[in-house]
């Protein structure tokens, strides 16, 4: 089967990474409308939690396997390649075991640390339930994940993606019919209960998907293959010690990125009950607008840098180990440009558009539309985060990647009360501060790594900056143009309305943006950098 180039693989790979958040925000319009507010915050609750478990149980190995293949195929090591991977996923299999249980054992303590001893909303028990539920996704998810880690350090994106939509796709089709008839059967709990058990059936599919398309990859006969003599000294402890080596800051980076969501869910609905008097069902919505029903709107950014990081990650680490360094610095430059280029038009446009795209999907709500319009721009960080952090463990900065992970979480913890606070005495919506506490968090972060990777690569952050400035520019542009548009023209309420509303305004932006970048040549570079 021919393996796919960095190009074609980034292609593939965002297309269909985008095509199964779409389906993933799609599906909430009719399941929102089905479980209401009160069976959001929920659903919120159970599969944060359910995310931040799964990190653990993977502990950055899929990445890692993609990236040890990646390597050994470059060397042409192909016995060492695929013992990389039996061993990954042995280790994988044991942790993701342990972990459902820690979720079964401890689903009451878990909830209680997001409750609190607040009265009111949904209950200990309820929490506790649909926690234990999300558990059984755990080993399913995790087994594919390491088999899409290690058919996309072989290259072959394009089944590894496909897996992805055919995952979600069936995940889709539980949530909305399993919650329609579970509510109408029993109640909120159990429909939101049979929605998180849909991540375990899609799962399972996307396994059976890729295992019949790859059956002669995933059929790993090392008797098939000439071992060669330098193979011979790479043992399978060398393997797990490179694997943990590999794994430890995607570990750090995947549980770091889940501690952002677990502060705000430790502290947001404290803070504004508590300290600023918010009642208990507002505080709830606002807290599942920022870790479930605005985030999923943020993944229609975050899904560009997830998709280039698929092809990034083993390109970069085969150039790394090849020591082709020009070619290296090359891409890096050229794909932060590039997805700067795509993501900052898209989170100014969600910002300015944030009423109609949100009365799409969640109904007329205007405390959503308040969350979604500033936390929307932590998708932008989020997303140049990602790809930074990927090409920085590429490459072996291990040590610069702990450094810069560690000090944005810390930054996060230790100013998300005080933002909040802070915005409520001037006068601004004190949410807006959990925002702002996040995206300072990913800036110092960044900042590290940009200062590692000009002094070890010398990578032109000149050049990246002044690529972004104009992007910036240019998008701002278009939020006034927009934002002036809007106050003039009323387009009502109504779902069809704001769909039509949202065509237009997104065809004005790319015109105001497009052309603006076409007139400073900055869209021809950008094009001309990629092909390169």
């Amino acid at each position: 089967m021919k393996k796919d180039t960095f190009v074609k693989g980034a292609v593939i790979s965002t297309v269909c990474i985008i095509l199964a958040k779409i389906l993933g925000i799609i599906y909430v319009i009719p399941f929102n409308a089905i479980i209401g507010e009160a069976g959001g915050s929920l659903y919120g609750y159970a599969y944060n939690i359910y995310n931040l478990f799964l990190n653990l149980s993977t502990v950055g190995i899929p990445l890692a396997i993609s990236k040890l293949v990646s390597e050994y195929s470059s060397l042409d090591y192909m016995d060492v390649s695929r013992r990389s991977y039996k061993v990954a996923l042995t280790i994988t299999s044991v942790l993701a075991l342990i972990c459902t249980l820690v979720l079964i054992i401890f689903a009451p303590s878990l909830a209680r640390m997001i409750k609190g001893d607040i009265v009111g909303g949904n209950s200990i028990e309820d929490i506790s339930y649909v926690i234990r539920i999300s558990a059984s996704a755990i080993l399913i998810t995790t087994i594919l994940a390491d088999v899409r880690g290690y058919l996309q350090g072989q290259k072959y994106i394009k089944h590894s993606s496909i897996s992805q939509v055919i995952e979600q796709f069936v995940r889709i089709i539980v949530i909305i019919a399993g919650s329609y008839i579970f509510i109408k059967l029993f109640g909120v709990k159990e429909a939101v209960g049979i929605a998180i058990f849909g991540a375990t059936i899609g799962g399972l599919v996307g396994l059976v998907y890729l295992y019949i398309v790859h059956r002669k990859n995933l059929k790993i006969n090392d008797s098939k293959y000439k071992i060669k003599n330098e193979e011979k000294n790479i043992t399978n402890k060398v393997l797990v010690k490179k694997l943990v080596t590999y794994s430890i800051p995607l570990i750090i980076m995947s549980v770091i990125v889940s501690l952002y969501i677990m502060v705000d869910l430790s502290t947001v609905i404290k803070c504004l009950v508590n300290k600023l008097g918010y009642k208990i069902t507002n505080a709830e919505y606002i807290m599942s607008c920022i870790s479930t029903w605005g985030a999923k709107l943020n993944v229609i950014v975050t899904s560009i840098s997830t998709g280039i990081g698929v092809s990034l990650l083993p390109n970069i680490a085969a150039d790394f180990s090849t020591k082709n360094y020009k070619e290296l610095k090359n891409k890096t430059e050229n794909t932060i440009i590039t997805l700067l280029f795509i993501v900052i038009p898209m989170v100014f446009g969600l910002s300015v558009l944030a009423s109609p795209v949100w009365n799409i999907f969640y109904g007329v709500n205007n405390l959503g539309v308040s969350v979604f319009s500033v936390s929307i721009f932590t998708a932008l960080f989020c997303s140049l985060f990602n790809i930074v952090i990927i090409i920085m463990q590429s490459v072996n900065r291990y040590k610069k990647v702990y450094l810069c992970l560690v000090l944005g979480i810390l930054t996060k913890i230790i100013i998300n009360v005080p933002m909040m606070l802070l915005f409520n005495k001037i006068g601004l919506n004190a949410y807006w501060g959990a925002s702002i506490s996040t995206m300072l968090g990913y800036v110092i972060s960044l900042i590290v790594c940009f200062i590692d990777l000009k002094k070890q690569f010398n990578i032109n952050v000149k050049e990246i900056l002044k690529s972004t400035f104009l992007s910036l520019i240019a998008a701002v542009i278009m939020f006034v143009v927009i934002y002036m548009l809007i106050h003039y023209i009323n387009f009502g309420t109504s779902r069809f309305m704001s769909i039509l509303e949202v065509i237009l305004y997104v065809i004005i932006g790319i015109i105001i943006y497009g052309g603006i970048l076409f007139k400073t040549k900055t869209f021809k570079k950008i094009l001309s950098n990629f092909r390169r």
